[in-house]
């Protein structure tokens, strides 16, 4: 993880986002863009491993693959979550037999995406707060997995970022 804190290139806009501050931060290389404070995360927390129903934001190096401008959330920014390593880590822990292993990748080599309906869920991304409860987001990590930021944050986050964005959630 702490090789993908470094950014790939002196212009790689990428984005880091920080469980223990609470904050979520845009970079072009090591120069700071934005930064959003404080940010939401699952009501499960935050960890390496998770399982779809626990509500937990899974931690680990990931990719922006999609945008949906039309959803609940006002902005929903999908990432690529379970990755191969978080597959890797589900094979090694039990939680994915061989033959879920093996299901994952050939999901992922047809579509070059994840399968979001393993045991490990999926539909993992950041989003703003919609016409949900402004005071619920103040004061608790809410999400089933995600991460939250404000609508008007996640409206600046868009404008700096596209499909293949990486971003580190530690």
């Amino acid at each position: 993880m702490r090789r993908a804190i470094v950014p790939t290139s002196i212009g790689e806009v990428w984005v880091l986002i920080d469980n223990q501050q609470s904050n979520l931060t845009v970079y072009q290389g090591n120069v700071e863009l934005a930064r959003f404070a404080p940010i939401r995360f699952g009501r499960g927390g935050a960890d390496l491993q998770r399982v779809m129903g626990d509500r937990t934001t899974p931690l680990g190096e990931f990719h922006v693959n999609r945008f949906n401008y039309d959803s609940k959330f006002d902005i929903f920014i999908g990432l690529d979550y379970p990755t191969p390593l978080h597959a890797r880590m589900a094979l090694e822990s039990g939680v994915y037999t061989e033959y879920d292993y093996d299901a994952y990748f050939d999901y992922y080599r047809r579509h070059q995406s994840p399968p979001q309906d393993t045991v490990l869920g999926g539909y993992i991304g950041i989003h703003g707060v919609g016409e949900g409860d402004m005071n619920i987001h103040r004061n608790l990590n809410w999400t089933d997995g995600c991460v939250a930021v404000t609508n008007q944050e996640i409206e600046q986050l868009a404008s700096l970022i596209g499909v293949g964005t990486r971003v580190v959630i530690r």
